[in-house]
C-alpha cells in the first residue's frame, strides 16, 4: 500500500494525516502550539513551534501507522496563510516571531497608505484591499523592527509565509519556494502577471531577493532531508488552507462554492480562468495553480468562526469541550434573540474594520451560559450569509438557494450547519471526508506522483455526508438577518 502524507499547519495546531491509495485518511497525529499576544490585536506564534510540532505529527503518523517511509510516496502541504516568518539564510534561525494573518498591529500604517492614494492601484494589482491582514505590511514592520532590510537585499534573510518556512525546514535549506495560492496572499504579487510586483515591493521598501520562487500548487519542491524520516520523500504538492479546500471539496467548475469553518471562516467562488474583480469589498484570488494554470476564485473572509467557541472554553469557561455547544444551544431560550458580534480581532469581509471589537446585544437577567453559547454558533451562519450576499451580488450566476459546500471543525455540529442554512435559506451539503483541506494537499501531491486520478476523476468520487435543507419562515430569516445588521452596524458604529 502506497500513501501520500498531508502535512497541515495551521493557526492553532499542527497535524499530519496519511492517505492511501483510495484518498481514505487512515494515520493521523496533531499536536497544538502556544499562541502569543504581546498587545492588544496582535497575534504571533515562534516559528520554531511551528517546525518542531509539524515534524513531530509526520513521525508520530508514520509510527501510528505501522509503515516506513518508503511507502509514502509524496508529501503534500497546506498551511495557514498570510503568516509571516522571516530567518536567516546562513544559520535558518527565525529572527522575529511570526506575524499571524490574525495580527491587526499594521492597522495605523495602512490607513495612512489608505489617505496617500494607494489602495486603488494595490487592489487593482493584487485583487486584495489594504488591510493588516495580507503579508506585506507584516513585512514591512519585521524589516523595520529588526533593521536587517540590507541584508535582505543581499539574499541574507528571506521571507515566507508558513508554507515556505516548512518546506525550507524540511529540504534543509534546498528550497525556498512557495505556491501561487500563498503568494496571492502576501499583497506582493501581481495577480494578473502571476508574479512578484516590483512596484510593490518598492512602495513596501521590501528587497527582492528575500522573495521565494512561486511554483505551480501541484510542482516539485524538493525532497525531505532523510534524516528526518529515514529517507528522502518528494514534495509534491502545496496550497494555503482555504483553497487547498477547495480542491478538496472538486469545485473545480466555475460556480462551485465551499465554505470552510475553522479558527475563521472563509467562502470561495470558483469564478474561472479570469480574475474577476468584486465591487462587493470580496477579495479576487488564486483558487489553484495546476500544471501552468491559474484557476481564480472570489473569497470572503470571516476572522472568528470556530475561535468563538475557544472563547466560550478558555476565555468565558462556560465550557469544557466544543461539542457541549451543541446542547447548549439547543437548550438556550430563542426569544431572549442575544446576538454577538465576534469582532475579537476586527471584522473581515464584507466590512473591512480591522478597529472594532466585539460586542454582545439583548442580554436580560435570565441570560446565562446557553444564550452565549448559542449566539456564538449563530454568528457564524450570520457573518456567512453576509459574504454570500456580497457573492451573490457579484456573480449573479449563483443565485439564490445555490448549494454551499462546508468543511471543517464546525461542521460536526449538525445544530450549526442547520441553523446556517436555515439563515442562508439554501442546502449545505457536508462531505463524507471532512478533512478536505487534508484531501486537497493530498490530492495535489498524489495526483502529480501518479498515484491519484486527475480532477474529473477525483470530482466524481466527491461523496456527501448529510444534506442540510432549510427548514426556516423567511419572514423569521429576515427577522433575525434584520436584527444581526442593526448590531452589526451599532457595533461599528462604537
Amino acid at each position: 500500500m502506497r500513501y501520500v502524507m498531508a502535512i497541515d499547519q495551521g493557526t492553532t495546531s499542527s497535524r499530519a494525516i496519511l492517505f492511501d491509495e483510495n484518498l481514505t485518511p487512515r494515520g493521523s497525529a496533531q499536536e497544538e502550539f502556544p499562541q502569543h499576544y504581546p498587545a492588544s490585536g496582535w497575534v504571533e506564534h515562534d516559528p520554531s513551534d511551528l517546525w518542531a510540532t509539524t515534524a513531530a505529527v509526520c513521525r508520530a503518523a508514520i509510527e501510528k501507522q505501522g509503515i516506513g517511509a518508503n511507502a509514502i510516496s509524496a508529501i503534500g502541504i497546506t498551511n495557514q496563510r498570510e503568516t509571516t516568518v522571516v530567518w536567516d539564510a546562513a544559520t535558518g534561525e527565525p529572527l522575529y516571531n511570526a506575524i499571524v494573518w490574525q495580527d491587526r498591529r499594521t492597522a495605523d500604517y495602512c490607513r495612512e497608505m489608505k489617505a496617500a492614494g494607494h489602495e486603488a492601484m494595490l487592489t487593482e494589482t493584487t485583487g486584495l484591499l489594504l488591510d493588516p491582514y495580507f503579508s506585506a505590511t507584516k513585512l514591512k514592520f519585521i524589516l523595520d523592527e529588526t533593521g536587517v532590510r540590507d541584508r535582505a537585499a543581499r539574499g541574507e534573510v528571506l521571507f515566507g509565509t508558513v508554507d515556505t518556512w516548512i518546506i525550507w525546514k524540511l529540504t534543509g535549506g534546498k528550497v525556498h519556494a512557495t505556491d501561487a495560492t500563498n503568494a496571492c496572499r502576501t499583497m506582493l504579487y501581481d495577480i494578473e502577471a502571476g508574479d512578484w510586483s516590483k512596484d510593490i515591493c518598492a512602495l513596501f521598501d521590501i528587497p527582492m531577493a528575500m522573495l521565494p520562487e512561486i511554483r505551480d500548487s501541484n510542482g516539485d519542491y524538493g525532497v525531505t532531508r532523510s534524516d528526518l524520516f529515514g529517507r528522502e520523500v518528494p514534495i509534491l504538492g502545496v496550497a494555503g488552507d482555504q483553497q487547498a479546500a477547495t480542491v478538496g471539496q472538486a469545485c473545480f467548475e466555475p460556480g462551485m462554492m465551499k465554505s470552510t469553518y475553522g479558527t475563521g471562516c472563509f467562502a470561495l467562488l470558483n469564478t474561472g480562468s479570469k480574475p474577476f474583480r468584486s465591487e462587493n469589498r470580496l477579495l479576487t484570488t488564486v483558487a489553484y495553480q495546476i500544471d501552468g494554470k491559474r484557476t481564480f476564485a472570489l473569497e470572503g473572509a470571516i476572522f472568528i468562526a470556530g475561535a468563538v467557541v475557544q472563547w466560550l472554553r478558555d476565555g468565558l469557561k462556560i465550557i469544557r469541550e466544543a461539542s457541549e455547544t451543541q446542547g447548549m444551544a439547543e437548550a438556550a431560550d430563542a426569544e431572549q434573540g442575544v446576538v454577538l458580534v465576534p469582532a475579537f480581532t476586527g471584522l473581515g469581509a464584507p466590512y473591512w474594520n480591522p478597529d472594532c471589537r466585539g460586542a454582545i446585544y439583548g442580554l436580560t437577567r435570565n441570560s446565562g451560559p446557553e444564550e452565549f453559547a448559542r449566539a456564538a454558533l449563530e454568528s457564524v451562519g450570520y457573518q456567512t450569509g453576509d459574504l454570500l450576499d456580497a457573492m451573490r451580488a457579484d456573480w449573479p450566476g449563483l443565485g439564490e438557494g445555490g448549494t454551499l459546500r462546508v468543511d471543517g471543525g464546525m461542521t460536526a455540529s449538525d445544530w450549526t450547519m442547520q441553523f446556517l442554512s436555515d439563515i442562508l435559506g439554501a442546502p449545505v451539503d457536508r462531505p463524507v471526508v471532512q478533512e478536505t483541506t487534508a484531501l486537497g494537499a493530498a490530492w495535489l501531491a498524489g495526483s502529480k506522483s501518479g498515484i491519484y486520478p486527475p480532477a474529473a476523476e477525483f470530482a466524481k468520487n466527491w461523496a456527501l455526508d448529510k444534506r442540510f435543507d432549510p427548514a426556516m419562515d423567511p419572514d423569521q430569516r429576515q427577522s433575525k438577518r434584520d436584527r444581526w445588521k442593526k448590531a452589526v452596524a451599532a457595533t461599528l458604529s462604537v
